[in-house]
Formats: structure tokens, C-alpha cells, sequence
């Protein structure tokens, strides 16, 4: 078998059924480092065999061993997951910037930390959650009988991973699938595989987690996908990326009407109104929307200020843009690092380019960075004079790109902010938090943040209205979206025990 010289923790291989394997066909790919454009390792090339058997050995894990029915043991091999991961942050890190171009300040933060630390709530939540609660005894037609709910996992689920947010992403789904009795198929991007390739090594070589129970698949193509999400013997598939490619996996599954936990794209709103201070929230959205190169689903694409004050709104998101420092992702002291890849800034750029082709007002940035000619980098940029309806106002850009919206009144910001297809999450400030909050308890979103104030936690359900998805991911509610649930009713007394379904029917005609 060829040996490729990763760095040490980046692992090239795929696991399958608990070994740690090359391609079938003995293929890989490169990762690119987008923020210099070279090859910094390779990845396993799967086949379509590699992902068959991946399928084979989750279902075998689930129908044929305890995973499923012991949670102390789940709770266990969770914990251990988590301290594996803790003990090789220094070296996970810097290769999670090396491989999404995510500054080195987010890894401690959502991109790493944040995830990891969720996985210990995963394992209490295998321990402690309540798979079997009674309901109230009923009888019915002369019987008496105790009823139980029970929840029990759904089956074999498969988890594909975008590359703007690997690690965060990956062991939001995970985590759950894992506490719930579980098993999963993790499929990342080619953009940024090695996530999940880490986390097979670490599976493999520090955890108890019996074989198939984790199964980490690669591939170049980023269609490879496909064909975990048309098997019938998945149960479940938990997506996370764009909406258009949301809708080719709803319709795969329709297939087989699997489960589906998609987590899709989003067009958020930073409505700023009248009696806030408008050039402080303009510059604190002008520069949010360079964190991770704006390239997050939640990312706060439009800026809406009242036309009363909006050149100085323009003016202040002006100059906290070109205020950012951005560069090389590993320099602490740069706040935006690269696009995730060539072939995505060519997209922004093509995004750019409507834009100004369509009259909106480019006010700063919209090209690749003169002193930066290597990689993926692109400026920060700004736009003003957008209408509602404008490409650059509708479509999700994924990218350092900040549309600004003039608005008259109120209920024409709440209906600026409304016109999206997306629904995903949004920002409310005001001179009081009520006149703030009354806003935005109008706003179609499954976030919203008040005043500033954060509502990202462990404990929060994380999702969308309208197309920016289907369910919810982390919290209680997302850790249900693992979950089937079954009924019982079992006898209870004397009478019950000896009236047979035929006598029930019996007394009943006679009666």
C-alpha cells in the first residue's frame, strides 16, 4: 500500500467497518491550501464499492450488536472521542486553517472548540435522556392498560459535511447520532476532507467505538454523496449546505422517504432601526460579514438603514471595512483569511460582477487583493444603493460581500427584511431592547439576534423557516431529530389480562 506524507495527524485514509483504508481503487486527491493554492496533503478517492461497504457495515453495526440498547457504553465511547480531540487541538488547528482558510481566532470559537465541547452533552444526554417515559393508563372498550412511549434510534444515518464549517457541522451531527443508539456514515467535502478523516483516525486508535458504528467515506466528487442518499438501507440523511443542493438530497430521499435533518443557506438580515446609532451597527456589520470570509450560513449579507441617516450609515460600514486586516489565516492578528477554494472565489467574483452590472453602488473593495496574488483572497467588499429585488439582495453569496438597503419606515424594513426565500437568521437593533424585540418577534427567521445580544449556545435549536432548511440541529430538538418513536400498550389488571382482543369485539357487538 503507497504511504503519502501528510502531516501527522491529517489522515489520508477512510474508515471502514473499524479499519483504517485506502481507495479500493487505490486514488486520492488533493487538499489545497487556499490561502497559498498548494498541495498540502491527500486524501483516499472512494469508489462507489468503498461507500457499499461503508453502507453494509453501518447496517450490520445496528441490527446485529448492543450499540443501540447501551447507553452508559455510548456515554463512554463519546467521552473519549472528546478527550481524543482535546488532546490533539494544537495539532488539529492549524490544519483546519490550512485546509478551509478560516483564521486561526474562529478555531477557537464555532469552528473547533465550541463543537468539541458539545460532544460531553451528547454524552450525558446518552445516559440521561429518558428513551422510555409512561403515559396515563386508558380503558378502552373494557380494557385496562398501561401505556409507554418509547424513543429509539433511527437507524443508519448519513452525515455530509460542508467545508466552511467542518468540525462544527460534522460533530453536530455525530454527537447526536451517536447518543441516540445510532450509527453514521460521514461523507465531507472535497474542499476540506480532513476533518473527518481525523476523526476516523481518532475512532480508530483511541476510542472503544466497535467497527461500523463510525464510518468515514471520501471522495473528490462532491456527487459521491448521491448514493448514500438513494440506498434504502439508510434510515436518515443530515445535510448541511446549499439550498439548491438541499432540494437534490430531499429528492433522493424521497425515494425511500428517508429522515432528513437539512441545515441550508441563508440570506440574514441586519435591520438597524431609526432610533439606534446607526454608524456604530454599520460598522459592526460591515465588518461581520468578513468573518470567516463571510462564508457562513448565518452570515448577515443585508444591511437595512433608515434613509433618514443612511449616507452615514454608508460611511461608517465604509470605513470599518476597509479597516479589517485579512491575510494570512494562521497571523492571529488578521481577522479574514481566504476564500475556501479558486474555483469559490471565481463565484464571488461572478456575484460582484451582477452586481455592478445591475446599478448597485460598489463603494469598497470587489476584486482580488493586489499584494495578495497567491490563493483565494478577495477584498472586502461593499455595496450601496441596493434594491429589494436586486440578484445581490436575493441570492446567497458566501462570501466578504455586504449589500446595503435604504428603507422609509418600519413596516418597510420588516418587509425588506422578510422578502427572501431564506429564513435562517436575522439582528434587531434599537434604542431599547422592547422596541428591538417587538421588531423582531415580526421577523420570518429561526434566529434572531436582539440588540446584540447571542443566542448561540449548546443548548439552542439550530435551523431555519422557509428554504433555509427542514428540523433542527444541536439542543434537545435536534438530539430528538434522531429519534424514532414508538407506542406501547401493555395490560394492566386482571380483567385485562384475560380479555383477548376477540372478546373486546365480542362485547362490543353484543352490546
Amino acid at each position: 500500500m503507497t504511504e503519502y506524507k501528510n502531516p501527522p495527524i491529517a489522515e489520508w485514509r477512510m474508515l471502514i467497518d473499524g479499519q483504517l483504508v485506502p481507495s479500493s481503487s487505490g486514488a486520492v486527491f488533493d487538499n489545497i491550501n487556499p490561502a497559498t493554492g498548494e498541495v498540502i496533503g491527500v486524501t483516499a478517492d472512494g469508489t462507489q464499492e468503498d461507500f457499499e461497504r461503508a453502507i453494509a457495515s453501518s447496517r450490520r453495526a445496528f441490527d446485529k450488536t448492543d450499540w443501540s440498547r447501551d447507553g452508559k457504553f455510548r456515554a463512554h465511547c463519546i467521552r473519549q472521542l472528546h478527550d481524543a480531540l482535546k488532546r490533539h487541538a494544537a495539532e488539529i488547528r492549524p490544519l483546519l486553517v490550512a485546509e478551509v482558510g478560516t483564521p486561526i481566532w474562529l478555531t477557537r470559537d464555532t469552528l473547533f472548540d465550541v463543537p468539541v465541547d458539545r460532544l460531553l452533552d451528547y454524552a450525558e444526554k446518552a445516559e440521561s435522556f429518558a428513551f422510555d417515559e409512561p403515559l396515563p393508563s386508558v380503558d378502552f372498550r373494557g380494557v385496562v392498560s398501561d401505556r409507554r412511549i418509547r424513543y429509539e434510534p433511527v437507524g443508519v444515518v448519513a452525515g455530509i459535511i460542508p467545508w466552511n464549517g467542518p468540525w462544527g457541522s460534522g460533530l453536530g451531527k455525530l454527537g447526536p447520532a451517536l447518543a441516540s443508539g445510532s450509527v453514521i456514515i460521514l461523507k465531507p467535502s472535497p474542499d476540506a476532507p480532513w476533518m473527518a478523516t481525523i476523526v476516523g483516525k481518532l475512532v480508530a486508535e483511541e476510542t472503544d467505538i466497535p467497527p461500523g458504528v463510525v464510518n468515514i467515506v471520501t471522495a473528490r466528487d462532491n456527487l459521491a454523496g448521491e448514493i448514500l442518499t438513494n440506498d434504502p438501507r439508510v434510515d436518515m440523511v443530515a445535510f448541511t449546505g446549499s439550498a439548491p443542493n438541499g432540494r437534490r438530497v430531499a429528492q433522493a430521499c424521497s425515494g425511500s422517504l428517508k429522515r432528513m435533518l437539512l441545515e441550508l443557506g441563508g440570506k440574514s438580515a441586519y435591520v438597524v432601526l431609526e432610533s439606534a446609532d446607526v454608524e456604530e451597527h454599520a460598522a459592526i456589520a460591515a465588518k461581520t460579514i468578513c468573518a470567516n470570509a463571510g462564508q457562513g450560513c448565518v452570515a448577515r449579507s443585508r444591511l437595512l438603514l433608515p434613509r433618514s441617516r443612511y449616507e452615514q450609515g454608508v460611511a461608517a460600514a465604509k470605513a470599518a471595512m476597509e479597516a479589517v486586516t485579512y491575510g494570512d489565516p494562521q497571523d492571529p492578528h488578521n481577522f479574514m483569511g481566504p476564500l475556501n477554494s479558486a474555483h469559490h472565489r471565481e463565484r464571488v467574483l461572478a456575484h460582484i460582477g451582477k452586481a455592478i452590472s445591475e446599478g448597485n453602488r460598489l463603494v469598497s473593495g470587489g476584486k482580488v487583493p493586489a499584494h495578495l496574488p497567491q490563493g483565494s483572497f478577495i477584498e472586502p467588499t461593499l455595496f450601496a444603493d441596493v434594491k429589494p429585488s436586486d440578484t445581490i439582495a436575493q441570492e446567497e453569496i458566501f462570501g466578504p460581500v455586504l449589500a446595503i438597503i435604504p428603507y422609509d419606515t418600519e413596516e418597510d424594513a420588516l418587509e425588506i427584511a422578510n422578502n427572501s426565500i431564506y429564513g435562517l437568521s436575522a439582528q434587531v437593533a434599537a434604542a431599547t431592547n422592547e422596541e428591538a424585540y417587538a421588531f423582531a418577534e415580526k421577523l420570518r427567521t429561526g434566529t434572531v439576534s436582539v440588540n446584540g445580544g447571542t443566542w448561540m449556545h449548546m443548548d439552542i435549536p439550530f435551523g431555519g423557516f422557509k428554504q433555509s432548511g427542514i428540523g433542527r440541529q444541536y439542543g434537545r430538538q435536534g438530539f430528538e431529530a434522531y429519534l424514532e418513536i414508538k407506542v406501547l400498550g401493555i395490560p394492566s389488571g386482571e380483567k385485562a389480562k384475560s380479555l383477548a382482543w376477540g372478546e373486546v369485539e365480542e362485547s362490543v357487538a353484543a352490546e
